[in-house]
């Protein structure tokens, strides 16, 4: 029998919704008891959903609050719900799914898509097959009220819908939905590719088996009066690109063509879907070939969209740009490199903290790629960047010193020119310490409260002036010596009295800490070892415990720095050995190992084995395989020829250990173009003593495995 309320407890119920509508802090306390009361009594759901989908008489706001209270209750104790009760729940949203208000359709629809959240969809079979046969309703709300709760299903159950659970569903589902690309309504027409888009990230394959008709569609609405019909088309094709561009190739210079409209669409909602498709294009392999020719039209247009009104296109616009920055700098300057540069300079200076973002990290990007492309623009460039620092707070000012400091990697010695300096070091008169005149202060970088970025801008920015950077070394250098020994200083006695100092102001427990100190310590033991060699004791237990490879850039600094002590220390590593060795083999071994990390940590299990290669090479077999793959790759220099001489010499302590990955190791030999005479030699006797050991036959069997070039190779420099 039908469900009827009781009038005095429907009374009750309305009050209730009343009050929870009254901005009162005391009444909302109220009302929160009273909903806490009545949710002990199960039928409570029953007058809930009874005012949401009967009682057409209260208004809308009242009716829809009633909706989403359950909606609470269905997500906090749907479990608990009596059987009758969330059947007349059920039984009630399927009915009046079609209610003549917007508000209220909407509301049953997110109902829905919650009972069904709950592991419902399994326990509601006749959901689904209903709710698509209402698609088929002569009244346009029901239409739309279904269309409105598929749609949410489809976004929070694709995965599910694609599934033997539920018998695949989307088997029928998809082409259904893709009868409505061409209903009258733009609403029906937004909804239907809504509801398909949220299966083509999973490659579902009922979608998959309707791919052509599904993209033939959407080239049909390319131009469709509605903005939310088209917005969901961009969304359509830019998902497409990933996962499906194999059928979108053959219409690529049409779609290109379409973004670029769209990217000026009226809509600012589907202008910014349209940049998302020029995002993605950038990532795709075919991206080079298929753009090129267009490029002449997302340049120019994506310049003009700097200086957009709206500060979310300009951002965009900035990331996206910074996307083919390797494009704009192989084109003649004038053409495209000098105005995006001019625009990008002014975006950095934009009143909006989002677009100077946004320019100030494309600008990086450009940088890098044009390189010594901007010499002539230097002092344009320096007067934005400096100027840029008066108008900038906290976190961009991060992002200003990368710009900086990328700046001086990219232009090197060309920023040693007075003109340059003078602009970095205002009042420093471009030259240094003349008889009679203060010596000049340091950057204001090294000034800055942000400490660490400041400094590392610093380091490139020295670099590049080379000598001009003589006349700041010593005051910079003593700056820097001092801030460290205050800051330990207070840290001191702030761990001794934390009562009565104050901690310091430090970013020591940063990784990015440990890996320029690292660095330094590396070059240090190149530099001047004499001054490293007292703290050895120190510093070898602290490199070892770093050697995490959670932190990439710490764990690759720590192993590089090991290496360089080793050529320093000699067989006085020795007592060392241990601390090291099971860290980086571990390290060699992990799968997804960065190829600079792998590089790093073979040189200096070479180094460790060239120096105390009685401690080393026991391990052999645990490490050469990786070893030799991870070396084969770069180019001959000194770390190389130091790491190649240690293995040679474990090689030789223990042959053994090299026996099962001999191939490894005679392809990582090829890949030396000239090694050193006594290198080479190494090599020769490794080779011919194997393959004296193993017997002409064995080795005719053995070499056969080699690819034509490596065996081209061997016999060629070495007669094997």
């Amino acid at each position: 029998m039908d469900w009827q309320p009781d009038e005095q407890g429907l009374q009750q119920v309305l009050q209730l919704l009343k009050d929870s509508q009254s901005p009162n802090t005391a009444t909302q306390r109220i009302v929160q008891d009273k909903l806490k009361q009545l949710n002990q009594f199960p039928d409570f759901n029953n007058y809930l959903i009874f005012v949401l989908t009967r009682l057409k008489s209260e208004d809308e706001p009242t009716r829809s609050l009633s909706g989403l209270i359950l909606k609470n209750n269905v997500k906090a104790h749907y479990q608990s719900f009596p059987q009758p009760v969330a059947e007349f729940i059920k039984q009630e949203c399927l009915n009046n799914i079609g209610d003549a208000s917007s508000l209220i359709r909407a509301t049953i629809g997110i109902l829905i898509t919650t009972i069904a959240s709950k592991g419902e969809l399994q326990m509601w079979p006749e959901l689904l097959p209903q709710l698509c046969n209402l698609l088929n309703s002569e009244d346009y709300n029901t239409c739309e009220g279904a269309f409105g709760a598929l749609q949410k299903i489809c976004e929070d159950s694709s995965e599910l819908l694609d599934s033997d659970a539920l018998n695949r569903p989307l088997n029928v589902m998809i082409p259904k939905f893709l009868q409505f690309f061409k209903h009258c309504s733009p609403k029906i027409r937004s909804h239907a590719i809504a509801c398909v888009n949220q299966f083509i990230m999973d490659r579902a394959q009922a979608l998959m088996e309707n791919i052509d008709t599904f993209i033939e569609h959407l080239f049909a609405l390319a131009v469709d009066e509605d903005p939310e019909v088209r917005k969901n088309v961009c969304r359509a094709l830019v998902m497409l690109l990933e996962v499906r561009i194999d059928r979108l190739i053959p219409h690529m210079h049409s779609i290109i063509q379409y973004m670029l409209q769209r990217t000026q669409d009226s809509d600012e909602n589907v202008a910014l879907e349209a940049c998302e498709f020029w995002l993605t294009l950038a990532e795709q392999p075919i991206c080079k070939e298929v753009l090129t020719s267009h490029l002449m039209q997302l340049i120019p247009h994506l310049i003009q969209c700097l200086s957009d009104k709206k500060a979310l296109v300009r951002s965009i616009a900035c990331w996206t740009l910074s996307r083919y920055a390797h494009w704009v700098v192989s084109q003649p300057p004038d053409m495209y490199l000098k105005p995006l540069m001019t625009e990008l300079l002014k975006r950095i200076l934009d009143s909006n903290k989002r677009v100077q973002e946004a320019a100030c990290s494309a600008f990086a990007t450009l940088e890098e790629e044009a390189c010594t492309e901007l010499v002539p623009y230097l002092s344009f460039i320096l007067d934005t960047l400096v100027f840029a620092f008066g108008k900038y707070q906290h976190k961009n000012l991060l992002i200003l010193y990368d710009a900086i400091g990328t700046l001086a990697d990219s232009v090197g010695h060309h920023l040693n020119q007075p003109e340059y300096i003078q602009k970095l070091w205002p009042g420093a008169g471009g030259g240094g310490a003349e008889p009679g005149r203060r010596r000049p202060s340091p950057c204001p970088a090294l000034t800055s409260r942000l400490g660490f970025p400041s400094r590392q801008c610093l380091s490139s920015v020295a670099t590049a002036l080379q000598s001009g950077f003589l006349p700041y070394c010593e005051p910079v250098y003593q700056r820097c010596v001092t801030l460290v020994q205050k800051t330990l200083a207070q840290a001191m006695m702030y761990n001794q009295h934390p009562d009565q100092y104050e901690a310091p102001d430090k970013d020591d427990t940063m990784p990015e800490v440990r890996q320029s100190s690292f660095a330094l310590l590396g070059d240090l033991t190149k530099a001047c070892f004499v001054h490293v060699k007292p703290c050895i004791a120190e510093f070898m237990p602290i490199l070892g415990t770093n050697l995490n490879p959670e932190f990439i850039s710490v764990c690759n600094n720590a192993t590089w720095a090991i290496g360089e002590i080793c050529m320093q220390m000699g067989a006085e590593m020795q007592p060392y050995v241990q601390m090291v060795l099971n860290n980086l083999v571990e390290i060699i071994n992990r799968p997804n190992t960065p190829k600079t990390l792998l590089e790093n940590t073979a040189i200096t299990i070479g180094r460790l084995g060239f120096v105390c290669p009685q401690e080393v090479a026991p391990m052999l077999q645990q490490f050469i395989r990786p070893w030799c793959t991870s070396l084969r790759n770069i180019r001959d220099n000194e770390e190389k020829d130091s790491a190649f001489r240690g293995i040679c010499v474990m090689i030789g302590v223990n042959p053994g250990g090299v026996v099962q990955d001999f191939i490894f190791f005679c392809d990582a030999v090829a890949s030396w173009v000239s090694p050193k005479d006594d290198l080479r030699d190494m090599f020769y006797k490794i080779l011919h003593g194997f393959k004296d050991q193993v017997g002409e036959e064995n080795w005719q069997q053995f070499s056969e495995q080699f690819p034509p070039l490596l065996k081209d190779r061997l016999a060629a420099f070495y007669g094997v």
